[in-house]
């Protein structure tokens, strides 16, 4: 077995690409900041329990055991749950909190065929605002956050599964029925949607078909409201949505409305959002409302936000030019050669020192200028 070879969908991060990595990183956290959302780290692994909020976080959660407690742990796949913890048992704050992250999460599994197994997942989380303005907010700050990493054209899909759980309700379907339904709407799957329709009362029956055909622009609003039971959760609903729509239109970003974008209702509470760009074959950001997950940490609190793969990101964008160096000879005790590389890197030029015995040329260190020394005083010249 070769001891360089690494597991599949597991990859390096290269010089070049990891340079911009943290540059990007650093920006974020600094747009973050500027905007009130402070920073928190959680720990990488955790008791089991804490981690998995639905069945398909716990697919993707690598499991082992804990020698100490003897408990299951887990290394996380998602750092949201973490955030919500540490907002309900430690911060334990009353009014509006806002939180962001940056660390890195591991899959069992990839979730697409060129996606990674580990990413570096970025986000911001709002506490405590039950209202639509929490979720402008979020979103205008992902906005704000995709046009400084040089992402252009974001289409932002925006759903609420509140309709659909409306509708279930309102219709008594439950169980296995249910799932099938949600599944079928989720995945476009027009032949299953069909077959499941059938088996539901007419009424049912063409209240969701008219839901699976409500995707497209502002129209989508008006036309539902025409097409879907008079229910007071699906009016705030579509109120929110169309809330947003305003906030999303304002930043600049294409909308499109998606009134079967269901992925995460398990997880998710309201107002889900998916952004897409071009150069990505998927989407480059999800987010959405989670009220219920504090609940598993003793207080449950309205709350809404966002992730992204900032590695997956990075991976759409062109790199730039790796940064030029200055080449500075060796000088054993020399305190003036030191003395002017010091000087040199405080003003942020990247000092490279031609270690003895080495025949690595300017080229392959990438300096386009030299350290040299004329008339008793060390300068920087071309080379």
């Amino acid at each position: 077995m070769h001891t360089w070879l690494l597991p599949e969908y597991i990859a390096d991060i290269l010089p070049a690409e990891a340079r911009l990595v943290e540059e990007r990183r650093r920006a974020l956290l600094d747009l973050f900041h500027v905007h009130g959302y402070q920073l928190v780290s959680p720990p990488l692994i955790e008791f089991i329990e804490s981690l998995v909020t639905d069945g398909e976080l716990d697919l993707r959660t690598f499991k082992l055991t804990d020698q100490l407690s003897g408990r299951q742990m887990g290394l996380r796949a998602d750092i949201a749950p973490q955030v919500a913890r540490i907002d309900a048992h430690l911060l334990n704050r009353n009014g509006v909190v806002r939180l962001c992250y940056a660390g890195s999460v591991v899959h069992t599994l990839p979730g697409s065929l060129l996606g990674s197994r580990e990413q570096l997942q970025v986000g911001a989380e709002i506490y405590g605002h039950a209202g639509v303005e929490a979720d402008a907010e979020i979103i205008g700050l992902l906005l704000d956050a995709l046009r400084q990493l040089g992402v252009s054209k974001v289409q932002l899909d925006v759903g609420h599964v509140g309709i659909f759980r409306s509708l279930v309700a309102h219709f008594g379907i439950v169980g296995e029925q249910q799932q099938t339904l949600y599944a079928a709407l989720q995945g476009k799957d027009a032949a299953t949607t069909r077959d499941v329709l059938a088996q539901l009362s007419l009424a049912a029956a063409q209240c969701f078909g008219a839901l699976a055909s409500l995707h497209g622009g502002a129209e989508v609003i008006e036309r539902a409201r025409t097409l879907l039971p008079d229910l007071p959760q699906i009016a705030v609903a579509l109120d929110a949505l169309l809330a947003i729509g305003r906030a999303v239109q304002a930043k600049g970003a294409e909308l499109y409305f998606d009134l079967v974008e269901l992925r995460g209702a398990n997880y998710h509470s309201g107002l889900v959002f998916a952004a897409y760009a071009p150069g990505w074959p998927n989407s480059i950001a999800r987010g959405g409302r989670y009220d219920d997950v504090g609940s598993r940490f003793g207080r449950a609190r309205p709350a809404t936000g966002f992730c992204f793969d900032l590695r997956e990101l990075i991976g759409g964008l062109s790199l730039p030019d790796a940064p030029q160096a200055v080449l500075a000879p060796y000088g054993e005790q020399d305190v003036e050669l030191d003395s002017a590389i010091a000087r040199l890197r405080q003003q942020g030029e990247m000092v490279i020192v031609d270690l003895p015995g080495h025949g690595s040329g300017a080229g392959e260190l990438n300096c386009d200028r030299t350290l040299v020394k004329v008339d008793g005083q060390w300068i920087v010249r071309p080379l």
